[in-house]
């Protein structure tokens, strides 16, 4: 081994390096509970020598620490600011297994061109509380390809000043032998990778590297240099290396496998290498993939894959993979990429010589689980969805790129996905024949990259629109959302926006997938606050969605900036006409009084319409930023007052600006040097100003900053312990001085309060924070079987205020009909309960001051229904009380074992016609073909409440068949000759509060006459 290169070791201790901005005002700093991370978990890592001491690692938000007294996390990077962001992607990360008190991470986010930085090891001697940096020569890529592979950092298990390092970009295998003070590079080491993802784009373009490096701890001693390690390499020809004498020299292991990547080296007490290759670096690819047992005695490769390469059922690949410390010849994989129907877990007992798996198909589609799943934690990791077998939800998970088992307690299991941290502590009953309890571990864990925030002057007080899980309507900051934002659903919110002066109306956009639902929208619209929403009718031609959204004041008008087809307005989402005089991409907002004026700013100019977003006209105002960071708001209360937060350390100017004259003139504050984004709170005791948030650089420092004045003097409002890289944006609560919002590039969003109470500033004064009502039970169930309907009671503890109404979605519940009040207890009736469609339910208790309450129903239906072979969803395309047609869209699922002709297929509609007209059918969209749905109407022999009339929905021979398994999709409607209004609310099949496919028995289904779905009236 030749030491050639050397790296100085830089001490920066997390609260050295900058100087406070004076004054300063303290403030608490917590998360915004969502309970599940939110993001990719790509490293777990548990200690070797000391129980619960476990950490775990995120590719954009840090670095955790588990906190055995109430298991959650702890973050250990928060202390990262706006220059040094980087240090937030964590690629590797080492706990000593003789000291346990060191820890060490490998920190840089990219490798290509977007990080302007170079790598660093971080170094602590206090289990991360404080940590020492050095900087590496080269970049280190925490967000990049195979960052689920690992570790590629390692402490030397018998003598722990010494360490390894795998590096990307070609740089090869690193050593330090002092504590991780000092670096070098292993020049002896003959590989450091060939692979390339996609060498035709700058992210994937990049060599990923070494993959993982794993010690044969019995070839040392205490204090002595372990003598044999093994190097896994990003290489599909040659990729395992070994060394047998401390790293000097290095030879590829004879007769290993090619073909793959390995992602993880495990070697269990028996001399046993277990490794799990995949044809892509992951998180996101591979599709081909083995498990490969090498003896490390013998040299004999055996391939033990559960399900092997060979196998058309082999469409996934391997990632997570965990040996039992405890058993020897226990191991567990994880399949890394099974997005359908599911990812799947497998568990050996015998050194991979047969396996179980922790579900398998019985009788397609079903399937038969070992675990059950529990997301109360997280209710929301549903996503929203309600699959047709096979398919569950929640998933298992996605991007399963790391598995451990605890070396002290093989019951205990923990797994990262793209979505949170799951884990068990049962697991050996798995063994037993048992089903292990699997539930969310990732309390703490707030990972999630935030887009958009609003804090409405009602409702509730904070929405946010995030990346990968679309936002939140966030009833309580410190509990979990029971659901994301769906109906439309789409997997980001880009923009979010509320109507200053009705703020229950709001929109929000992002891009919808046109593949899976050619009919989606990226555009969705809420009359209540953003408890529910519904997709607009319509929305530019050809979009994908995506860009900023503005609201009028009073709600009755849409301008859309959409990413790529310029910019649009719309009068409730039913047409969009083309804004002129706006360029394409313009950030767009909304005056908050004058609901005629809208926003625009693109490339340093500022645009405004009078017009509700028609046209627009350039204003005269000047030197304003052409580069970077861009954010125009606009001031509630007063109109045509305006602020802009922007600029680049490129290329300037940089830092913020105030108008008074709807932008027409702009006058930059001399006392902020730099300013990315700004926001507004309500203002401070005896001020007439609102009261502005600040990301920014004031007095040489940057932090998160308020001014009470106007901007006239400034106070910074965190330290730094709490700066959280990165910032997107912030904004002041409109109801509570002092609060503010922040959200975060892959922290999740952080809300804090002055130290003291949220009162004026100074001493003293000021007003007492709002306390929330509470309800109790917060969930609830339902059966609607006339046998065992019951009312459901609910007690309020108001905590001073007044209770005022409940809502269900847009609908106001009547009191003395829907529910009673008597003292501080709500009744809900049984027979208003029976009302509501079989599935989730979200009723809002609304109170004169804090937060409303949510009580989350679960309405099931025990009553029998016959056990058929086909399956309804279905969903009314407009839920007005009248209109002059009725739309029903229904989904048919075949959940038999065998084909059925579409034409034996028979789908009724029960209804009140409300007259005596003739009437046409109309299917405007089918998975068969339009032309071969047809309908026919009848009237029933003997009305029954609800329904006099029946549509009956068929198939043409041309249809074809419905294979098991496989769905098809009707969007019909009906209406009268005369085009005469129905009233739906009385009819027997309409479903009032769904907005997506849902099972309805309410809606019958026949084949060749036999009932085989739902229940007739």
């Amino acid at each position: 081994m030749s030491l050639t290169v050397a790296v100085a070791a830089v001490s920066l201790g997390v609260l050295v390096g900058t100087t406070d901005a004076a004054p300063s005002d303290s403030y608490q700093w917590k998360n915004v509970v969502t309970g599940a991370g939110g993001g990719f978990v790509p490293g777990i890592i548990f200690n070797e020598s000391e129980k619960d001491l476990i950490y775990a690692r995120t590719d954009i938000g840090g670095a955790y620490r588990w906190n055995p007294a109430n298991e959650s996390w702890i973050p250990l990077t928060d202390f990262v600011g706006w220059d040094d962001w980087n240090k937030n992607g964590v690629d590797a990360l080492a706990t000593d297994p003789v000291d346990p008190n060191r820890v060490y991470m490998a920190v840089g986010t990219y490798t290509n061109s977007w990080d302007k930085n170079n790598g660093s090891i971080l170094r602590s001697t206090d289990r991360g509380d404080t940590w020492q940096t050095t900087t590496l020569p080269f970049k280190v890529g925490g967000n990049m390809p195979g960052r689920s592979m690992g570790e590629r950092l390692t402490v030397d298990p018998n003598k722990n000043s010494i360490l390894y390092f795998g590096a990307r970009s070609g740089n090869g295998l690193w050593k330090s032998t002092d504590y991780g003070v000092t670096w070098n590079k292993v020049t002896s080491f003959p590989n450091p990778g060939t692979y390339v993802e996609d060498p035709s784009y700058e992210y994937t373009s990049d060599i990923v590297g070494l993959s993982w490096i794993t010690f044969d701890k019995s070839t040392g001693s205490a204090g002595q240099a372990t003598q044999t390690i093994y190097v896994g390499v990003a290489d599909k020809n040659q990729s395992i290396y070994r060394s047998t004498n401390g790293g000097a020299t290095w030879t590829a292991v004879a007769g290993q496998p090619t073909g793959y990547l390995p992602h993880h080296g495990e070697l269990d007490a028996n001399g046993n290498l277990y490794i799990s290759y995949s044809d892509g670096a992951g998180p996101y690819d591979g599709e081909k993939g083995d498990l490969w047992k090498l003896n490390t005695t013998t040299g004999v490769w055996t391939n033990i894959s559960p399900v092997p390469s060979s196998s058309s059922d082999n469409y996934f690949g391997y990632g997570g993979l965990a040996v039992d410390a405890q058993h020897p010849g226990t191991l567990m994989v994880a399949t890394l990429n099974s997005w359908w129907p599911d990812a799947n877990l497998f568990r050996s007992t015998d050194s991979g010589a047969t396996w179980t798996r922790i579900w398998e198909f019985e009788g397609y589609p079903n399937r038969k689980m070992r675990y059950t799943q529990d997301i109360s934690a997280a209710p929301w990791l549903t996503f929203g969805t309600n699959p047709a077998p096979p398919e569950v939800s929640p998933k298992l998970g996605w991007m399963i790129g790391d598995l451990e088992i605890d070396p002290f307690d093989s019951d205990r299991m923990m797994y990262g996905t793209g979505a949170t941290i799951y884990g068990t502590k049962n697991l050996t009953d798995w063994d037993d024949g048992n089903k292990i309890n699997i539930s969310v571990m990732a309390k703490g864990v707030e990972e999630i990259a935030v887009l958009d925030l609003i804090s409405p002057p009602s409702g509730a007080h904070l929405l946010s629109g995030v990346g990968d899980v679309s936002g939140f309507r966030h009833n309580n900051l410190d509990q979990s959302p029971a659901t994301m934002f769906t109906s439309p659903n789409y997997s980001s919110t880009e923009s979010l926006d509320f109507a200053e002066l009705s703020p229950n109306t709001m929109v929000r956009v992002g891009k919808a997938d046109y593949t899976a639902d050619p009919n989606a929208k990226s555009i969705g619209l809420s009359s209540d606050g953003g408890t529910t929403w519904y997709k607009a009718n319509a929305e530019p031609a050809g979009t994908t969605g995506g860009g900023t959204v503005a609201i009028s004041a009073n709600g009755n008008r849409l301008v859309w900036s959409t990413s790529d087809k310029g910019v649009h307005y719309s009068t409730g989402g039913n047409s969009w006409t083309a804004s002129s005089g706006i360029p394409a991409q313009a950030k767009v907002v909304s005056d908050r009084v004058n609901s005629n004026k809208f926003y625009g700013f693109a490339a340093g100019k500022v645009y405004v319409s009078t017009n509700g977003g028609a046209s627009f006209t350039a204003s005269a105002a000047t030197g304003l930023p052409v580069e970077g960071n861009a954010d125009l708001d606009a001031v509630p209360g007063t109109e045509g007052e305006l602020w802009f937060a922007g600029g680049s350390e490129e290329e300037g100017p940089y830092g913020l600006w105030h108008s008074t004259d709807s932008g027409a003139t702009f006058t930059k504050l001399a006392n902020v040097e730099e300013a990315d984004s700004i926001g507004f709170g309500k203002a401070a005791p005896g001020q007439n100003v609102v009261a502005l948030y600040t990301i920014a650089k004031i007095d040489g420092t940057r932090g998160f900053f308020r001014s009470d004045d106007g901007g006239a003097n400034w106070v910074r409002i965190n330290d730094n312990q709490h700066q959280y890289a990165r910032v997107t944006t912030i904004t002041g609560d409109p109801r509570l001085y002092g609060r503010v919002y922040l959200g975060t590039n892959g922290r999740g969003i952080l809300y804090a309060d002055r130290i003291g109470g949220n009162n004026g500033g100074g001493e003293g004064g000021g007003e007492t924070p709002v306390n929330s009502s509470a309800i109790t039970p917060v969930n609830a169930e339902f059966d609607k079987n006339t046998g065992n309907q019951v009312d459901i009671s609910v007690t309020l503890t108001l905590n001073g205020n007044t209770f005022s109404a409940i809502r269900n979605g847009n609908t106001t519940l009547v009191s003395g009909t829907d529910y009673t009040l008597s003292g501080n207890q709500v009744v809900l009736s049984k027979t208003y309960l029976a009302s509501l469609p079989k599935g989730s339910a979200a009723l809002t208790f609304h109170f004169s001051a804090g937060n409303d309450a949510i009580l989350n129903l679960t309405i099931k239906d025990t009553t029998a229904v016959p056990a058929g072979a086909i399956r309804i969803e279905m969903f009314n395309g407009t839920t007005s009380a009248t209109g002059n047609s009725i739309n029903p869209k229904i989904k048919l699922t075949n959940t038999g074992t065998s084909a059925i002709n579409l034409s034996d297929v028979k789908i009724r509609y029960y209804y009140t016609i409300n007259g005596a007209q003739a009437q046409n059918f109309f299917c405007d969209w089918a998975t068969a073909g339009n032309d071969n749905v047809i309908g026919a109407f009848s009237a029933l022999s003997t009305p029954v409440t609800g329904a006099d009339s029946v549509l009956e929905i068929g198939f043409k021979a041309s249809a074809g068949s419905l294979a098991a398994g496989q769905s098809t999709e009707i969007q019909a409607r009906f209406s009268k000759t005369d085009w005469t209004n129905y009233t739906q609310t009385d009819d027997y099949s309409f479903a009032p509060s769904q907005t997506a496919y849902t099972d309805w028995n309410k809606v019958t289904g026949y084949i060749a006459g036999s009932l085989q779905w739902g229940i007739e009236p």
